[in-house]
C-alpha cells in the first residue's frame, strides 16, 4: 500500500502571478526512500508541506493528497503528528522549548505517552544521536547544526512511519552531514520508516535513493532510480543534469561509455578503468603560487578571546587570522566550533575580552557610532529570516536606502539593479516568509548589498540555494572583489570554496589552524575536500573540482582508434549481458 498519493494537486500561494505547483502526481511507497531536488523556488518545499496539513500553506488548491488511503484532511491531528515527523529547514522554526533534554520529551508530552515510557525513548534517542553531552543545555548554546540533530531525535521519539526532511544538512559541516544521512539511511532500513528528502547537496542521499523525483517550474519532469536520472535529464536537455553529484557529473563531461557511477567508490573504480588503456602523461595542473600572508590586511584578528557568559568555556580562544584586501576568503570547520562567533566578533555583536580586530587598519572600537555600518563593514547572518521586518521583498530593500538622501528613480534604479543581479526580481512583490530558503537567502544577500559595504562577511551564503545560483552568486562576488570589496565567508560547502575562494582557512577548537591557497589546502584533506578529489586523488593528487577531473582526463585522451575500440568493447559487454538475460528468460 502507498504511504502517499498525491493526485493532480495544484496550488498558488495567494496573489501569487503563477502556480507553485502543477498537476503533481506521485505515489510514495511504504519503507521507500525517496530524494527530491530541483532549483530554488522550483516547489520543493511547498510540496512536502502538502503532505501534514498543519503546515500546509494558504493559497488555492486543487487536487488530493492521500495518506494510507485517506484523504490527509480527514486524518486527525494527533495521528499525523504521531505518525508523520517534518524536519524543516530552518531548525529554529521548529525548536519550542529551552532545554535540549525538554525538546527531547516535547512531541511526548503532546502525545500523552506515560512518564516510564518518555524516560525511555529520551534515552534511547539522546543515546543513539549522540546527544549525551549536551543533554543539559540551553538550545541557545546550541549550532545550527546540533539543533537540526536535536529536531530530528524529538521527531524520532515519537517513532514515526513517515519521515520529511527539507534540506536538513543546509547547516551542517560535510563530515557531520555525511554522519547525519547515514542515521536517516539506517532509520529507513533498519525501522522501516518511509523517508521522503528534499536537498541541493545530493552527494551521499543520491545513491541512497530508491527513487529521485526532480521538481521544475512547479511539475515533476522526471521520476527514476539514481543510476537512470542523468541518462533521463540529458534526453530532457535539463539543465539539471550540473546539480547532479560529481561522480555523475564528471561522467557525462568526459563522455564516458562505462556504466555511470553513483558514489566516490564507484567513481574511483570508474576512473582508473577509464584510464587504463591512456598513458597518463598528465597528473598534475599548472603550478600555482603558495599562499602569502598579506602584509597589509583589509581585515585582521589578533588573539582574540570571547565566551559567551562568564562561567561558560572560551568559544573563541586566541583567533588571529588576515584576510587579503579584495579577497575572498573561506573558512571551513566543523558544527560548533566558533566560526559564526568570530564573524560577529568582527562586526560588534560579540564583545572580545581579549585580542584586537582591526578593519582596514584601524582597531573596531575607533570607528563612532553609526559609522562602522556606513559604507564600511555588512553582514550576510545565517538565519536570513533576521533580516526581514517589511510585508515584501521590495518594501525591504527599499528600507535600506531610507534617509540616503536619495531621489526616488535613483533609489528604484538601484534596486532594480541589484535585484536582477540576485535573481529576485519576480519575488519583489513577495511576503519573504512566502520564499523558500534559497531565495530568502537570495533576498537577504540583495538587502545586505545595498549598504555598498567595503568589507562584506557571509555566514552560510549558499544555504540553501541550488548549484545555478551558485554560480551566479560567485559572479557577484567576485564582481565585488574587482570593485575593492573584502570578502570573508564561512562555509559548509567546500565545493563552493574549492571553486571560487582565493584562500581557505580551517576551524578548529575556538580558532584558525592552518591558511592556504584552495587546491593545496582540499588537496591535502582527507574528508574536509571534494568528491572530486575523493575519487581522483589516487591518479590526480591535486585536482579538487570537478573541472579539474574532466580537464585532466581530456589531457590525458587516447587516440581515436583506442577510443572507438573501448566503444566497441562497452558494447559487446551490453549485447553480452543482454544475451545471458534472453537466455534467462527462455
Amino acid at each position: 500500500m502507498a504511504h502517499f498519493e498525491i493526485k493532480d494537486l495544484t496550488f498558488s500561494y495567494p496573489e501569487a502571478g503563477k502556480n507553485a505547483l502543477e498537476g503533481v502526481s506521485l505515489a510514495i511507497r511504504q519503507g521507500e526512500y525517496i530524494t527530491v531536488c530541483g532549483k530554488s523556488g522550483s516547489g520543493k518545499t511547498t510540496l512536502m508541506r502538502h503532505l501534514k496539513t498543519v503546515l500546509t500553506p494558504h493559497g488555492c488548491r486543487t487536487g488530493e493528497v492521500l495518506f494510507e488511503g485517506r484523504p490527509l484532511g480527514e486524518v486527525s491531528q494527533r495521528e499525523q503528528s504521531a505518525k508523520i515527523g517534518y524536519v524543516m529547514q530552518n531548525p529554529d522554526n521548529q525548536i519550542v522549548t529551552d532545554k535540549v533534554w525538554h525538546e527531547l520529551a516535547f512531541g511526548l508530552e503532546s502525545l500523552g505517552t506515560d512518564q516510564r515510557t518518555m524516560r525511555l525513548r529520551v534515552a534511547e534517542m539522546a543515546s543513539y544521536f549522540g546527544i549525551q553531552t549536551w543533554f543539559h543545555k540551553n538550545v541557545t548554546e546550541l549550532s545550527g547544526g546540533q539543533k537540526q540533530l536535536l529536531n530530528l531525535a524529538s521527531i524520532m521519539a515519537m517513532q514515526p512511519t513517515v519521515l520529511i526532511l527539507d534540506e536538513p544538512t543546509s547547516q551542517l559541516d560535510p563530515i557531520a552531514a555525511a554522519d547525519f544521512l547515514n542515521t536517516v539511511r539506517k532509520i529507513n532500513l533498519e525501522l522501516g520508516t518511509t523517508v521522503i528528502l528534499s536537498e541541493h547537496r545530493l552527494e551521499e542521499v543520491f545513491p541512497a535513493a530508491d527513487r529521485v523525483v526532480v521538481v521544475e517550474g512547479g511539475r515533476i519532469i522526471a521520476v527514476e532510480p539514481p543510476r537512470a536520472i542523468g541518462e533521463r535529464l540529458r534526453e530532457l536537455k535539463s539543465d539539471m543534469l550540473v546539480s547532479l553529484p560529481s561522480p555523475v557529473q564528471i561522467y557525462y563531461g568526459t563522455g564516458s561509455f562505462l556504466e555511470c557511477p553513483l558514489t566516490v567508490r564507484e567513481g574511483r573504480n570508474w576512473l582508473s578503468r577509464e584510464m587504463a588503456d591512456r598513458p597518463l602523461t598528465t597528473v598534475s595542473l599548472p603550478e600555482e603560487e603558495a599562499y602569502r600572508e598579506p602584509s597589509k590586511p583589509a581585515l585582521e584578528l589578533k588573539e582574540v578571546w570571547f565566551r559567551y557568559e562568564k562561567e561558560l568555556p572560551d568559544v573563541l580562544k586566541g583567533v588571529s587570522l588576515k584576510v587579503e584586501a579584495a579577497s575572498l576568503h573561506g573558512i571551513v570547520g566543523g558544527n560548533g566550533t566558533g566560526k559564526s562567533t568570530m564573524l560577529k566578533s568582527v562586526c560588534g555583536v560579540c564583545k572580545p575580552y581579549r585580542g584586537k580586530v582591526f578593519l582596514e587598519g584601524k582597531r573596531i572600537e575607533k570607528y563612532k557610532a553609526g559609522e562602522l555600518f556606513e559604507n564600511c563593514l555588512a553582514m550576510l547572518p545565517q538565519d536570513p529570516q533576521s533580516l526581514f521586518v517589511k510585508k515584501t521583498v521590495r518594501a525591504d530593500l527599499e528600507e535600506m536606502l531610507s534617509g540616503r538622501g536619495l531621489k526616488k528613480e535613483e533609489r528604484e534604479e538601484k534596486i532594480a539593479r541589484l535585484a536582477e543581479e540576485c535573481a529576485v526580481t519576480e519575488l519583489l512583490d513577495a511576503h519573504p516568509y512566502d520564499l523558500s530558503g534559497g531565495e530568502q537567502q537570495r533576498a537577504a544577500l540583495a538587502k545586505v548589498l545595498l549598504c555598498d559595504p567595503g568589507i562584506l562577511l557571509l555566514d552560510e551564503p549558499t544555504k540553501g540555494i541550488d548549484s545555478f545560483f551558485k554560480e551566479k552568486l560567485a559572479r557577484i562576488l567576485k564582481r565585488l572583489n574587482r570593485r575593492g570589496v573584502t570578502i570573508l565567508m564561512v562555509s559548509h560547502d567546500v565545493e563552493f570554496c574549492a571553486r571560487y575562494a582565493d584562500a581557505v582557512s580551517m576551524f578548529f577548537d575556538g580558532g584558525v589552524i592552518t591558511t592556504n591557497t584552495p587546491r593545496r589546502f582540499f588537496s591535502q584533506n582527507s574528508f574536509y575536500t571534494t568528491a572530486a578529489n575523493r575519487m581522483s586523488r589516487h591518479l590526480f593528487p591535486d585536482a579538487v573540482t570537478n573541472e579539474d577531473v574532466i580537464a585532466l582526463c581530456r589531457q590525458n585522451s587516447a587516440d581515436e582508434d583506442a577510443i572507438a575500440l573501448r566503444r566497441q568493447d562497452a558494447n559487446d559487454e551490453k549485447m553480452s549481458a543482454l544475451h545471458g538475460q534472453n537466455k534467462g528468460d527462455i
